[in-house]
């Protein structure tokens, strides 16, 4: 944990903490209140957060609804993850323009500007330390796009009191606490990229936050902030918020040994019951924070006067990406279920020697028909299949 004292913000002053950020030349993006959800967008002051308003999740349901005080952050996790600002939904990778002389290729995208990122859940935390092992490769190959947007990234973190019933960060051990020692960060990162990932964690009481640094650019806002210490009750009463909420997990994965288990049940008849309702609208994949399927699309305007190549999310649920000359590897429902589920739990483990999932349950709270991916590794694991030992 930190090696710094844990500090003390009261709400009155939280808009100092963001006029520093606007000073220091950062966009500050937060939860706020839009498209009837807590998105992620510009925040200027405390008054652009959800402020008295919590979400109900459900397989398949997601709902606003005023809460019974004004905590700040009292929700859980929306829609959009932060790996939108850092590996975009489309990015200009390279444009060509005609001229008199023939085409002239312009510079790509601009550079990603520098954003604070405030209100991170551990669970996201994690998930940006996945992605960081998926496009950093430990520092030997790296996708320069992602390492300059997460080169500019300065991350405040606001520890979850409010985990929702989809939730199973617990049995994922990915939170509700915020521990940098626990983030699965690459063993090494390319030239200039950050080698930590959260500079400040808050912990939200009645009237302010605890506040611990976790880094020197974290360290440096507190000193300028001139802060005071945290009393123990404030530090007590933080802890205990995330104990109480670590206890109301809406589910819960056994996650022992599901590597090898997945890997014994390729032909479980679960995968033609959940085929069955399947839409393979690609939601899950969306709202996912780790998800990185990509494809490129060479892109023109109507003149014939510019193009280029984007790259653009994808999904391994789209019935042409696993298309090959000759055929496609995954023509079902089926199989691309299987494909995605056995990656985030399994195979993702052999890649990148961590798993895929970090509980946050967007993916049954954002699948138009609630499937319910806890339910779905309940039933392979108590099927009639092989079973393999546990191992992890």
């Amino acid at each position: 944990m930190s090696t710094h004292p844990a500090t003390f913000l009261p709400k009155a002053r939280f808009d100092e903490l963001l006029q520093l950020l606007d000073t220091a030349g950062y966009e500050t993006i937060g939860p706020t209140l839009g498209s009837e959800a807590i998105v992620y967008a510009p925040i200027r002051s405390h008054r652009d957060l959800p402020i008295g308003w919590t979400d109900e999740q459900t397989p398949g349901g997601y709902r606003l609804r005023r809460r019974d005080d004004e905590a700040w952050f009292g929700f859980a996790v929306g829609p959009h993850s932060w790996k939108a600002y850092l590996f975009p939904p489309r990015l200009r990778l390279w444009q060509a323009r005609r001229g008199t002389d023939g085409f002239s290729v312009e510079a790509p995208a601009p550079a990603p500007k520098k954003r604070a990122f405030l209100g991170v859940r551990s669970c996201e935390l994690h998930a940006i330390a996945i992605q960081d092992r998926t496009f950093f490769r430990d520092g030997q190959v790296w996708d320069p796009h992602y390492a300059a947007a997460r080169s500019q990234a300065l991350v405040l973190a606001v520890e979850c009191e409010h985990p929702a019933a989809t939730c199973f960060c617990v049995s994922m051990d990915t939170g509700p606490a915020v521990d940098p020692r626990r983030l699965p960060l690459p063993q090494s990162v390319p030239p200039g990229a950050p080698t930590t990932l959260v500079d400040l964690v808050l912990t939200e009481l009645a009237d302010g936050f605890v506040v611990r640094s976790e880094s020197d650019a974290g360290a440096a806002l507190v000193e300028a902030l001139s802060l005071a210490l945290a009393t123990p009750a404030a530090v007590a009463d933080g802890q205990a918020r995330i104990t109480a909420a670590a206890g109301r997990m809406g589910r819960q994965v056994e996650a022992a040994g599901l590597r090898d288990l997945l890997q014994a049940n390729l032909e479980h008849p679960r995968w033609d019951v959940v085929a069955e309702r399947c839409l393979a609208c690609t939601n899950c994949t969306m709202v996912c924070p780790t998800c990185f399927c990509m494809s490129a699309e060479e892109v023109m305007d109507l003149s014939l006067e510019v193009s280029g190549r984007e790259r653009v999310w994808d999904s391994c649920f789209n019935p042409e990406f696993a298309a090959v000359h000759g055929g496609n590897a995954r023509p079902s429902i089926r199989g691309r279920y299987r494909q995605w589920l056995t990656h985030k739990f399994s195979s993702w483990l052999d890649q990148f020697e961590v798993s895929g999932c970090v509980g946050c349950g967007r993916c049954i709270t954002w699948c138009p028909v609630g499937i319910d991916v806890t339910e779905e590794l309940a039933a392979i694991r108590g099927g009639t299949g092989p079973k393999p030992t546990p191992t992890a």
